[in-house]
């Protein structure tokens, strides 16, 4: 789908620079105060920082992922982050 993610790199500050299928590209920031239930793992910086793609998915360790097509219509309205 033209929202996979084919390129994530990790930074600080839970940000994320996505790049997708269709070539959209841009920083996705999470909320800390949003990492919480199944995603309280990612407030640890050093398990943040092990973001992988699966099935154009950014996901990590113990099958926590982010939904690609939420993170590609953020970036396409504009919207901060």
């Amino acid at each position: 789908m033209y929202w996979d993610v084919v390129e994530v790199q990790p930074e600080a500050g839970y940000r994320l620079f996505v790049r997708f299928a269709d070539g959209l590209k841009g920083h996705v920031e999470l909320r800390e105060q949003e990492l919480t239930g199944v995603l309280a793992p990612l407030r640890d910086p050093a398990f943040f920082g092990k973001a992988y793609i699966e099935f154009g998915a950014v996901t990590w360790p113990g099958d926590i992922d982010l939904a690609p097509d939420a993170m590609h219509a953020e970036l396409r309205r504009g919207t901060p982050g």
